[in-house]
């Protein structure tokens, strides 16, 4: 018995190779990434949240997936050629003693003769073998080794069992050290084991600290002092199948509204939604695949619209303090027009290069399980989107959005009504005032990566107001059931990945924000204009610092308004 064990021990050597070899080929079988526009239907307000499959931290220098595309083998499929037996290495024309696995080859062949060359004489060690091929391989070895460990068989002699005894010896204090490194190993795993958080829930947080400041004299609100603020959010991931999941946010903050202060939205920063620092649930979804295609969501707290459909803009982190330093610039206004609420949506896509996205939200500061008129799921305020993401290359993405909104005008004092997602001018804000009011939205959302290091991408968003009932100001109508208003906005933007270090990124926006254009009420006067520029600095993987300036020209779409800086200095820690 002893002998049979002494061989299993000697022969060992050639299954590891084996097995060594197929992770090789494993490893060179995988093939570099492209541009996945067609992304999980979620964008988990997050970036370090993958809501589909929780494996994987996105990419703090790429919103966008990248991969590229796999090469098909123009040679003879493989499978289709009959290999055969060799007795010596050197019968394997592609293979060199100068070869790094030479050795390994050449012991497979002469010793064990388990090793089979392709008919024209080679063994092509660089391609990647299927699990068949694998499989007989290692059947191939495994027969000539139980043949050669036979009773009466000289496979062992006293000379191997020799050179064994002398490296037992030698290496006889580093097995002991090796031994008690597992043990030790053992007992941390095992303690872990017994005091870990949770078996199927993770944690993934991020802290911000933000300086800010309007720089300068304003004449649409009043002048503001630096301010220093901070935002914290701990996000519990939990995977019942390993592909659903299941997410409940923590939030506390005191970031301030800039935009209250300015007396113009246009000046709003990411992040600017601040608590008192008081903890609450502000965000929660449960995600499960829908087949091999498809994708559905369920938001029960904090959804939005663009949880549901990609914005396409690679500046766009959800709500991680990682990409641009605006509200504006995250994405188009018209993903914005539901506020935050529940409900449900799901993306399927019919191939690599069309997928289609729809969802519906109701509730907007207003909770749609209040059982209340004019509340609840549908009777209330709410938000649907349907939109069709195309990818006719590998780096283009094109997607065409409509957006249909209610807001019920019931809840002035939380600001109900918001027709241009909170990032336009007043009047876009509340074409007819605080009054129920229905919207249809369009936008085109495009991005083209010119290159690894290079993104440009924007959007073009419109905006049909009509007033659902008449609007009164102290006693006067100003406006009518039926009016209708016409707010248009876009933006260009220009994408850095990896822009002086990897992970970093630097990022440019020009753009208009929301402007009513045409109404039966009142319009804007003329057109302001934004301008941003930021770069985040990737000091490690987990700290990030994002400089940025923001330049409004006409704020409030006036010209008589001088023009507004707004200054940040963002610090991101990633956990």
């Amino acid at each position: 018995m002893h002998k049979v064990l002494w061989r299993l021990l000697l022969i060992s050597p050639a299954i590891l190779i084996s097995v060594l070899g197929v992770s090789m080929a494993t490893i060179a079988e995988e093939s570099p990434k492209k541009l996945q526009i067609l992304e999980s239907p979620i964008k988990s307000e997050d970036s370090a949240i993958e809501p589909a499959a929780v494996e994987e931290m996105p990419a703090l220098n790429e919103p966008l997936n990248l991969d590229s595309p796999q090469i098909e083998n123009a040679e003879t499929p493989v499978e289709n050629q009959e290999m055969e037996q060799v007795t010596s290495v050197s019968q394997l024309s592609d293979v060199q003693p100068t070869d790094w696995a030479f050795q390994a080859l050449q012991n497979l062949v002469e010793r064990y003769g388990c090793i089979a060359g392709y008919p024209d004489g080679t063994f092509r060690g660089n391609r990647a073998i299927t699990r068949y091929e694998f499989a007989a391989g290692l059947n191939a070895c495994l027969e000539a080794i139980t043949q050669l460990i036979q009773p009466g068989g000289d496979f062992v002699t006293q000379e191997d069992l020799a050179i064994l005894n002398r490296l037992l010896e030698e290496f006889q204090g580093e097995l002991a050290t090796l031994r008690n490194r597992i043990d030790a190993l053992e007992a941390r795993t095992s303690e872990l084991e017994a005091n870990q958080f949770s078996t199927t829930t993770k944690l993934v947080g991020e802290v911000v600290f933000a300086a800010s400041d309007i720089i300068g004299e304003i004449d649409t609100g009043r002048n503001a002092v630096p301010t220093l603020s901070e935002r914290v959010r701990l996000n519990f991931i939990t995977s019942f199948t390993g592909k659903d999941s299941l997410l409940v946010r923590l939030y506390a903050s005191n970031t301030p509204n800039l935009g209250a202060a300015a007396g113009t939205n246009m000046a709003r920063l990411h992040p600017d939604r601040g608590n008192g620092n008081n903890f609450d649930i502000d965000l929660g979804w449960y995600n499960f695949p829908l087949g091999d295609k498809g994708n559905v969501l369920i938001e029960f707290a904090g959804g939005k619209l663009d949880d549901f459909a990609p914005s396409l803009n690679a500046l766009d982190y959800g709500g991680a303090a990682l990409g641009t330093i605006s509200q504006f610039g995250q994405r188009n206004p018209i993903y914005r027009l539901s506020g935050a609420g529940v409900g449900a949506g799901a993306t399927y896509n019919f191939s690599k290069r069309l997928g289609v996205s729809v969802g519906y939200l109701a509730g907007n500061y207003l909770s749609g399980g209040d059982p209340s008129p004019k509340r609840g799921f549908f009777n209330g305020t709410f938000g649907a989107i349907a939109q069709v993401t195309v990818q006719p290359t590998e780096s283009i993405g094109l997607g065409l959005t409509y957006v249909r909104s209610y807001f019920t005008g019931e809840d002035v004092a939380n600001n109900n009504v918001s027709t241009a997602g909170g990032v336009g001018s007043a009047l876009a804000e509340k074409p007819f005032g605080d009054v129920a009011t229905s919207l249809d939205s369009y936008g085109i959302e495009a991005t083209w990566r010119l290159s690894p290091r290079f993104v440009l991408g924007g959007w073009v968003g419109r905006t049909e107001a009509t007033a659902q009932n008449n609007a009164f100001s102290n006693g006067v109508r100003v406006a009518n059931r039926g009016d209708e208003a016409t707010i248009l906005n876009w933006a260009l933007t220009l994408a850095f990945p990896d822009l002086g270090k990897e992970g970093s990124l630097g990022g440019i926006v020009v753009g208009m924000p929301p402007k009513i254009t045409n109404s039966d009420v009142a319009e804007d006067r003329d057109s302001s204009l934004h301008l941003e520029a930021f770069y985040r600095y990737q000091i490690t993987d987990n700290i990030g610092i994002t400089p940025g300036l923001m330049v409004i020209l006409d704020p409030e779409h006036n010209n008589e308004n001088k023009t507004m800086y707004v200054g940040t200095l963002r610090t991101t820690f990633t956990f």
